[in-house]
C-alpha cells in the first residue's frame, strides 16, 4: 500500500526513499511561504478590537476546500457588516501543518482564524508535526462533506457488496484511488469493516477529485473513495456510478445508500473547522465563537452550503473537545492500521 502524499505519482514500496525526500524538500519549501505568509498576519490587526479586523488563514492554496471555507466565511462577515476588514491569507504545505505552526505562535492575537479540519487533524497526525491542534484554540466545526464510493459507469461492480467481494479475493489486484489522504483514510475504513487488512491494499494517491475521477476513467483504478461535491456532476452524467455514501445514516437529498445500510460501519467525514491562537480570554473566545455563530446564520452562508454542497453541522464548546478527541484516536488508529 502507498504511503499518503500530496502528490499526484503513485508510489510503490520501492520509492519510498524518494517519496520521504519529496516530502521533506516540498516541507521546507512551503515553510518559506509560510514564513512570508506569517509576517502578513502577524502584524494584521493586533491588538484590535475582533469586529474591526480579522484575517482567515486558508492552510492550502487558492481554490479548494480550505479556501472556500475562508472566503465564504469572509463574504457573509463583510456582507453583514460583522467584521469591518477582513482578510483571507493562503499559506498551503505539508497538509495544512505549516499554517497550523505559524497561528500557533500568534498569543493572544484574536484577530486571527485559521481553517482546518479531518485533512489538518490527519496531518499532524502523518507529518507528526511540531504543532497540533492543542497549540491553537479551536472554536467551531461549521460544515461536512461525505465521501462516496464510487466506480466507473461500465464498471462489472453493480453493488458496494460486488467490488468488496472482489476486493477480498484478491486486494493487491484492485487499485484505489482518492483525491488525498482524508480519501485513503475512508478506503482504509472500508477495507477494515470487510476485514481486508488495509497493508495489502493498492492504494494510488491522485492530486485532488478531478485527477482521481481521471484514474477511475482510464483504467488506472478501479475503484475510488471521493467527495460527494467532486463526484456528483459526473454520477448525474452517467460517467460515475456510485456505490455508497459515506455517513451515518442517509442524508437528505443524496439518493445514494449509505455504507453502513449495506453492512460495513465507517462513516469518517471531511468535516471543517475554525480555530483561534492560543492564549486568550474567556470572553474573546466566547466572542470569536459567537462571531462564527453569526456568520453561520447569513444568508450568504447559507447560499454557500448549497453551491458547495456542504452539510451544516455546528459543534462548539465542550461538545467540540470531546468530537476531536474522538476523531484524533480514531484517525491514528487508521494510520496505525496502515502500517505508518
Amino acid at each position: 500500500m502507498t504511503t499518503p502524499s500530496d502528490e499526484s505519482t503513485p508510489r510503490t514500496k520501492t520509492t519510498a526513499r524518494t517519496v520521504i525526500g519529496r516530502v521533506i524538500g516540498g516541507v521546507v519549501t512551503a515553510a518559506a511561504v509560510g514564513i512570508a505568509a506569517f509576517g502578513s498576519i502577524s502584524s494584521a490587526a493586533s491588538g484590535q478590537e475582533i469586529s474591526a479586523s480579522m484575517t482567515i488563514v486558508a492552510p492550502a492554496a487558492a481554490g479548494g476546500g480550505w479556501d472556500g471555507v475562508a472566503r465564504e466565511l469572509q463574504q457573509a462577515q463583510k456582507a453583514n457588516g460583522l467584521v469591518n476588514n477582513v482578510q483571507v491569507v493562503n499559506m498551503p504545505g505539508a497538509g495544512g501543518t505549516i499554517a497550523l505552526g505559524n497561528v500557533s505562535v500568534l498569543n493572544g492575537q484574536a484577530n486571527n482564524l485559521l481553517v482546518g479540519g479531518t485533512g489538518l487533524l490527519a496531518a499532524t497526525i502523518q507529518f507528526n508535526s511540531a504543532a497540533t491542534l492543542a497549540d491553537v484554540t479551536p472554536l467551531a466545526v461549521v460544515v461536512e462533506e461525505y465521501d462516496v464510493i464510487v466506480v466507473p459507469a461500465d464498471s462489472p461492480y453493480e453493488s458496494l457488496d460486488d467490488l468488496v467481494a472482489a476486493w477480498q479475493q484478491n486486494p493487491k489486484a484492485l487499485p484505489w484511488t482518492g483525491g488525498g489522504s482524508f480519501d485513503q483514510l475512508v478506503v482504509t475504513d472500508l477495507a477494515l469493516a470487510a476485514g481486508i487488512d488495509p497493508v495489502d491494499t493498492t492504494y494510488i494517491s491522485s492530486d485532488g477529485g478531478g485527477e482521481a475521477i481521471q484514474a477511475l476513467l482510464n483504467g488506472t483504478a478501479k475503484a475510488a473513495a471521493g467527495g460527494y461535491p467532486d463526484n456528483i456532476d459526473q454520477i448525474e452524467a452517467g460517467r460515475l456510478r456510485a456505490l455508497a455514501l459515506v455517513a451515518k445514516e442517509p442524508v437528505e437529498g443524496i439518493d445514494i445508500p449509505t455504507a453502513a445500510e449495506q453492512g460495513y460501519d465507517i462513516s469518517l467525514t471531511n468535516w471543517r473547522m475554525l480555530a483561534a491562537p492560543s492564549g486568550l480570554t474567556d470572553g474573546e473566545v466566547d466572542q470569536l465563537t459567537q462571531l462564527i455563530l453569526d456568520s453561520v446564520e447569513t444568508p450568504q452562508w447559507q447560499d454557500a452550503i448549497d453551491r458547495y454542497r456542504w452539510t451544516e453541522r455546528v459543534i462548539t464548546g465542550d461538545e467540540l473537545t470531546g468530537f476531536l478527541d474522538d476523531e484524533e484516536s480514531r484517525i491514528r488508529t487508521l494510520y496505525e492500521e496502515m502500517g505508518l
